[in-house]
């Protein structure tokens, strides 16, 4: 999907792309794409010869799809049981920690303007 989102790519020119990194042949780069057009995360339009596969997910859906995921296989859904196990590796930096809090305060932010709209459209204003 990254060599996708970077650019519009035919089979040959993902191969040459993969294949330097995974060692990925055609045969390989062909069974990937027709299983990411089946689960609707790419497509194709015919590009004279050959066909160019494009996305059709942002990278950004995708991101979030497989944090999710990762999050329910690995801590059972829990950011919490995630973030203590950094926390006891010892595998935040101060610049992450300090990170953190501005995540966990625009989200506070965001969760409390959340609730002023809805009690606003619950009283008619």
């Amino acid at each position: 999907m990254n060599q996708l989102w970077e650019r519009e790519s035919t089979i040959t020119e993902l191969k040459n792309a993969l294949g330097k990194e995974t060692g990925w042949d055609k045969h390989i780069v062909i069974t990937m794409l027709s299983r990411m057009e089946k689960k609707g995360a790419v497509a194709h339009r015919d590009g004279g010869r050959a066909k160019i596969f494009y996305p059709l997910l942002a990278r950004e859906e995708v991101s979030m799809q497989e944090t999710r995921g990762f999050l329910q296989k690995v801590y059972r859904g829990s950011l919490g049981m995630m973030v203590n196990a950094m926390v006891e590796d010892q595998a935040l930096s101060e610049e992450e920690i300090q990170e953190l809090y501005g995540i966990l305060d625009q989200a506070r932010k965001k969760r409390a303007g959340h609730g002023e709209a809805r009690s606003e459209r619950e009283d008619g204003n």
